[in-house]
Parts: structure tokens; sequence; C-alpha cells
């Protein structure tokens, strides 16, 4: 790939789901001190019942809001061909599309940075499927269905372990035997892009506190929390699968083991059973029997749904706390992601928990969703938008042959 490829090229970044495809358009520009520039992006959701693309450029602009019942044969696999002809049609005539980047959930211990694809390569993270059943099998099936289309587009997989890797034992490990941590029964942790992410925002626009002890809340519809020190992951509260930490939208977050052993024995529960109610069930949505997206219960009157908001926010700031330990202290909070960037009511709440350890949220930048949100004096927090997608735009454009 010639200098001119890279001046002249678009660069495709894609989320794949079982159901949905996130998707984003970035100019490749040698110029520019991050090397991409964004173009547009959208997404193609319900794919199965009732697909939907949707898509604006980086100015705002609609450039699609369209059902695809005709294209639709059920599967993301199927209907990925379609989204690249639109794609490709709606890229300049001068910006060929040359290569693509998958978020792939898991890199087992294999792989601490992005890596290009081959079919060798992508048959042993169909071996990684295992450690995370409901997300590898969904991203590596668009890696696939992207080479059987463009089989000359060079693709690079980018992990959500990576960024946790090089942990120290005393947080990496849980305590089982040997035999079985050397069968890869270990941390890996999740949610690396974002905290990779967050680690290069502060070292770019807060270098004197990006080198401290900072915990990184990246609360959504899955959450999980991180403790960076020099913009190294020092201990992260998923582990083994993306189950462990804090409850989410549908999961429960870290609960007592016994429990699942009293469900298998009293209940006849299998490993499919637990695993839909361990996915699907749980979170939020166990919790309030409403809803488990904390829009709909943070200011809902229903008991059930404060209860869930409340055990939410309690755990986050336990979290919080534990984290603060592997590094001795804390000097700095993150809150990023969806419920992390725009609940103010959430960011309230955990806040509370830990007025006893300095932390005081100014009400009035709360409101806002203000860069800074701390009350003069108090330990400094900090609402970051995370980008997980340029994160994937630059290992992927590194990560091309010279």
């Amino acid at each position: 790939m010639t200098q001119s490829d890279i001046n002249k090229g678009a660069l495709l970044v894609l989320n794949s789901g079982s159901s949905s495809v996130k998707f984003s358009i970035f100019q490749l520009d040698a110029e520019s001190a991050e090397g991409v520039s964004p173009l547009f992006a959208g997404q193609l959701t319900g794919i199965g019942t009732d697909a939907h693309l949707k898509a604006k450029s980086e100015a705002g602009e609609k450039l699609a809001d369209e059902h695809w019942a005709a294209k639709d044969e059920g599967t993301v696999p199927s209907i990925l061909p379609h989204l690249l002809v639109w794609i490709e049609a709606n890229l300049p005539a001068d910006l060929p599309l040359i290569t693509a980047g998958h978020r792939v959930v898991h890199g087992s211990e294999v792989y601490d940075k992005p890596v290009l694809v081959t079919p060798q390569i992508l048959k042993q993270l169909e071996s990684f499927s295992p450690l995370a059943p409901l997300h590898q099998p969904q991203n590596l099936a668009a890696i696939e269905a992207l080479a059987k289309t463009r089989p000359d587009l060079p693709q690079v997989a980018c992990f959500d372990t990576a960024f946790h890797q090089g942990q120290s034992d005393l947080y990496s490990i849980y305590a089982l035997p040997k035999r079985l941590t050397d069968k890869g029964i270990r941390s890996y942790g999740f949610h690396g892009l974002s905290y990779e992410y967050i680690a290069h925002f502060m070292q770019q626009e807060m270098p004197d506190l990006a080198k401290g002890r900072v915990v990184v809340a990246h609360l959504g519809n899955g959450a999980s929390l991180s403790v960076l020190q020099d913009g190294k992951s020092i201990e992260t509260s998923m582990g083994f699968s993306a189950l462990e930490g804090v409850p989410m939208g549908t999961r429960p977050g870290s609960i007592d083991p016994g429990i699942l052993l009293h469900l298998m024995r009293e209940y006849d529960m299998g490993a499919e059973e637990m695993e839909k109610l361990l996915y699907r069930e749980c979170g939020l949505l166990g919790i309030s029997e409403i809803s488990n997206d904390m829009r709909d219960l943070y200011d809902n009157p229903d008991p059930r749904a404060q209860l869930a908001v409340d055990y939410f926010c309690s755990r986050v700031a336990k979290q919080i706390v534990s984290l603060a330990v592997a590094t001795g202290g804390l000097d700095a909070l993150v809150f990023t992601a969806g419920i992390g960037e725009y609940c103010a009511d959430v960011r309230k709440r955990i806040s509370g928990y830990l007025n006893w350890i300095g932390i005081r949220i100014d009400a009035a930048r709360n409101d806002v969703n203000a860069p800074q949100i701390s009350e003069e004096g108090s330990l400094p927090v900090f609402i970051i938008p995370t980008d997980e997608e340029i994160m994937i735009a630059r290992h992927t454009l590194k990560a091309l042959p010279a």
C-alpha cells in the first residue's frame, strides 16, 4: 500500500452484533495528527425482524433513514454485502474503500495489540469463542462475510481485551488451582478500546493528571470500571466474562457462585438456561421488572425502578473504592459511555456515596453534562465522551502493511 493510497483512501469500522451493525467511515489522511478524519457513521438495527438503516454525516446531515425488509434475510452476514454497497455508493468518487477494522471482543492471552486478519488468525480467533460465546461469533461472522464479498480488502481485528494485557497476577488471576489458571481461566477485562481512548485523551489534554491514579467508569447497558495509572490498566471490574463486576442492563454483575450451584441443583438449570438468565434477564431489568434502560428508570416513581437505580449506583460506588485499593488512592474519576456521559441523576447518586473520600459534585455543572462536574476543592471528576470507533480506525491504519 503506497502513501498515495493512504492519502486517498477510506477506512470502514464495524462493530457487529447478532441483529445490528454499527459502522463508521473515515478518510485516511496522512497530514492529520490522528491519521484519519471521520466522514459519516450509522447503524443497521432490527436485522431479522425489521432491518432499519440510519446514517448521518460528520456534520449531522441525514444520509439514510430506510427500512430494508427486502434486503433482510435474517442475519448480519447476509445483509452486510448490501450495507457495503450502500457505503461505497456514498463515498466520494476519489476515496475508494481500502481497509476495514473490526471490534473483536476477545483476543485471549495471545493478542495484546490489533492484528491483520488472515485465514489462520481467523481460525484461532474462532477458538476463543467459548470465552465470549454471545459476542465473539458475531464479531467474526462479519469478518468472514466481508472477506467473501471483498477478498481484496485488508481487515484488522482490534481487541477489547488487549488494553488490559500486562496486569499483574495479583489482579488478573482467580483463587483457583493453578491447573485451571494455566488453561486460561483468568481475568481478561473488557471495554478496553474505550479505556484506551480515555487514557489517550487524558494524556493529550491533561497530561499531569493522566500520570496519576484515575478510575474510569464506563457505564452503559454493559458497564465496567477500570483504574489506570500512567495511562495503563492496573485492575478492572469485568473479568473472565462480561458478567463480572457491577450490575448492568440485563446482567447481574458479581454474584455469589453458590447461587449458580443452587440453581443447578434445585431448579435443574442447564448451561443454556443459565446463560439466558445471566445475560438476558438480570441486572436493571431483573430488579425493576420494568426495563433494562436506565432512561426508563431513574425518574420513574415505581419503587422497583428506584431500587434498581440505587442498587446500580451503590455498586458502582463500591467498585470505585475497591479499584482505588490497587493504586493506593485516587487522583481523579472519569464518567464515560451512555449512562456515564448523559445521566446526571446517576452521576449524582454515585458521587453521593463517595463524599467521604472527597468527591463532591457541582449540581449546575452536572446537570448540563459539563466536562468537569466536581466542586472547587473536590477530587476532580470529569465527563469524557468515549470514542471506540476512532481507536479502531487508528489501530487499523497502523496495522496495515507498508
